[in-house]
């Protein structure tokens, strides 16, 4: 499993907002993802995940992919849906792109792992179902550099409603819900924890917040899901 090198959030975000960015796939139980996020880079057309059964029984690796983005297409196929894994083993998992046209931006989905343990019960027939492990996944474009710090692309600008984040860059930025508009300490939420590309998203604040306000501060986190410092980016008016 792959180790964090980068340094802890800010100390001012609670471990319950960490939550919403950090899979916590090294203490979870039963079906644990190898790692908390699937990149998926088109110019190699596929990618796999490691699914361990971690618990003392053999049980049924159910996955399945969610999209994101309203009207999204089905670009991401994979194998086998459905797979018995014994106590303690791998499961190998295939996602295969398959697009029709070239990806001009990133593109976010979720992949969803979950057990199904057979329970003999009165009744004959029951299942018991596991811990479900929700995963991103971020669709790359073959040949998109990868940008360690994406969340330095997004713009924020203040309106007479509140803050209006904007996200002109290919790629998908991750960050805590929880954002603090500057000077001030008072956390604001946004919402949710991503921003495709060409997306804009609002934030409400009372006026006399949004006229005080000439930056803000963000807890964002790299494309794998880890925390990084708090970054604080311009307001503009």
């Amino acid at each position: 499993m792959p180790i964090s090198i980068c340094r802890p959030v800010f100390r001012a975000l609670p471990l319950c907002l960490l939550a919403l960015i950090l899979m916590p796939v090294a203490h979870a139980a039963g079906m644990v993802p190898q790692t908390p996020v699937l990149v998926v880079d088109e110019g190699v057309g596929e990618a796999t995940m490691n699914v361990r059964n971690t618990e003392t029984r053999p049980a049924l690796l159910y996955t399945t992919v969610e999209n994101i983005e309203p009207h999204d297409q089905s670009l991401l196929v994979f194998t086998p849906p459905i797979a018995r894994v014994e106590a303690g083993a791998v499961q190998q998992v295939r996602f295969i792109l398959q697009n029709a046209e070239p990806l001009q931006t990133e593109r976010l989905k979720r992949v969803i792992f979950e057990g199904i343990n057979p329970a003999s019960g009165a009744d004959g027939a029951r299942v018991n179902l596991g811990v479900r492990q929700n995963l991103p996944v971020i669709l790359r474009p073959a040949g998109l550099p990868v940008e360690r710090e994406p969340w330095k692309h997004l713009s924020w600008s203040a309106t007479v409603e509140g803050l209006v984040v904007s996200n002109s860059s290919p790629y998908v930025v991750r960050l805590a819900k929880a954002i603090v508009p500057q000077p001030g300490v008072q956390m604001v939420d946004l919402p949710r924890t991503w921003i495709l590309p060409g997306e804009r998203l609002s934030v409400g604040l009372p006026l006399s917040s949004t006229v005080r306000t000439m930056a803000v501060r963000i807890f964002p986190a790299t494309t794998y899901g880890f925390a990084v410092d708090h970054f604080d980016a311009p307001v503009t008016h």
